[in-house]
């Protein structure tokens, strides 16, 4: 069972923000992360740099643990 999202504070470029995230995807983004071996704040830049038109950051980091774990199953 999914929890309500919960703000996760991120620095992109040097500026701060923030993401609201349900645990489940904030532990997965963590653990691909640790997984490529990169800072939480390097992947939410390159997550960033690719997002297209008016696509949330919240909504490309869950696209991108989906996708990542799809591309592993």
């Amino acid at each position: 069972m999914t929890t309500r999202p919960a703000k996760h504070s991120l620095t992109l470029k040097g500026h701060r923000t923030s993401v609201s995230l349900e645990p489940e995807f904030w532990q997965a983004f963590q653990s691909i992360a640790v997984e490529m071996a990169l800072p939480i704040n390097q992947l939410a830049a390159e997550i960033d740099a690719s997002r297209r038109g008016e696509e949330g950051l919240a909504s490309a980091i869950r696209v991108f643990c989906l996708n990542h774990y799809r591309l592993k199953g």
